[in-house]
């Protein structure tokens, strides 16, 4: 396992604020600014280690301010690379084109957002989604409080919630899947960016309940344990489904498994060391995404990532009419 680095975020922010040299081969200290989702921060992170042993003149840097907060800087100009959690937003591809920034959007992994609770939790080893609808909705803020108003025969005692923060690709994509609208949430909970925060606070608390990444539940198996969870879809078998490697990648971890992605500037490729970089990143990332606890892109959609990135496939594959569609189509191109 890759450890988490141990620089705080201001001197991150002075890595970020290095100057890095243009074209040809690279300069010697050679700056690769990269920041965005705390989720997929930890397989970014990892390639930038190996990368980085291999390449000792180039020092790649990754921040983690949410995959929202990392579009915003990486629209601005300041990153050459954004780790996200989600697909890009209409108003972020705005920004993007109002700074004449193009990028290519490269998935590079699966995740399964993982609902967890403190070790010594007896009670809850799993929930239905309508459940973690009730607890999650805008309209339990304040009025839902305490374990037995979400099932009956839960402790009359208090619920302690932890869960992403609004800048975050993963608080997105939960309201979305749990709630049905994107940003529709209780605000009544502890929020953060940095699942190592959410993870601190799930794991000292006996009666919380929280949810962040695979990877970061895989790091801290030892603190916390997983809430399986029941779609109510009988087609997705009986029951409720833990995630894990296998049932993201078999699908049957519903409806909380979802794609990763780095997008990339375009204009930073003339780089020979970000284009090194990223080429490194696609063909070392999926045994590197497993490592860290995340599940590998199929060699098929590998392949197809490959080749978007060889053919320098400017723009976002997603829309609105695309939500239903499997990430292979889209990466074919039938949309």
């Amino acid at each position: 396992m890759h450890p988490r680095p141990t620089l705080p975020p201001s001197l991150l922010a002075l890595a970020l604020a290095a100057a890095a040299c243009g074209g040809g081969a690279p300069a010697t200290n050679a700056v690769i600014e990269i920041d965005g989702s705390s989720t997929v921060f930890p397989i970014t992170e990892a390639v930038a280690e190996d990368f980085q042993a291999a390449n000792p003149a180039t020092r790649v840097t990754v921040g983690e301010s949410g995959t929202g907060g990392g579009f915003q800087k990486f629209c601005r100009g300041e990153t050459v690379v954004s780790n996200a959690s989600r697909p890009i937003r209409q108003t972020e591809l705005d920004a993007c084109a109002a700074a004449g920034i193009s990028f290519i959007e490269l998935p590079v992994a699966y995740d399964g957002l993982t609902v967890v609770v403190h070790k010594d939790n007896t009670w809850a080893p799993s929930m239905t989604t309508a459940e973690l609808k009730t607890l999650w909705q805008p309209s339990a803020q304040g009025t839902i409080l305490r374990w037995n108003q979400v099932r009956q025969g839960w402790p009359d005692e208090e619920i302690h919630l932890y869960g992403a923060g609004v800048a975050s690709g993963t608080f997105d994509y939960f309201t979305e899947a749990v709630n049905g609208e994107e940003k529709a949430s209780r605000g009544d909970y502890t929020s953060s960016e940095d699942d190592n925060v959410l993870v601190q606070g799930v794991a000292s608390d006996r009666l919380a309940l929280g949810y962040f990444g695979l990877a970061y539940f895989e790091q801290n198996r030892d603190k916390l344990k997983a809430v399986g969870i029941d779609d109510g879809n009988p087609e997705n078998g009986d029951g409720p489904v833990l995630p894990s490697l296998e049932t993201v990648k078999g699908g049957t971890y519903r409806p909380l498994s979802r794609p990763l992605f780095i997008y990339v500037s375009t204009a930073a490729l003339d780089r020979s060391e970000v284009a090194d970089f990223v080429d490194y990143y696609l063909r070392e990332g999926a045994a590197l995404s497993a490592e860290v606890g995340y599940v590998p892109l199929s060699e098929p959609e590998r392949a197809l990532v490959a080749q978007r990135f060889e053919r320098r496939t400017a723009g976002t594959m997603f829309s609105a009419a695309s939500q239903t569609m499997s990430l292979e189509d889209l990466l074919r191109g039938q949309r």
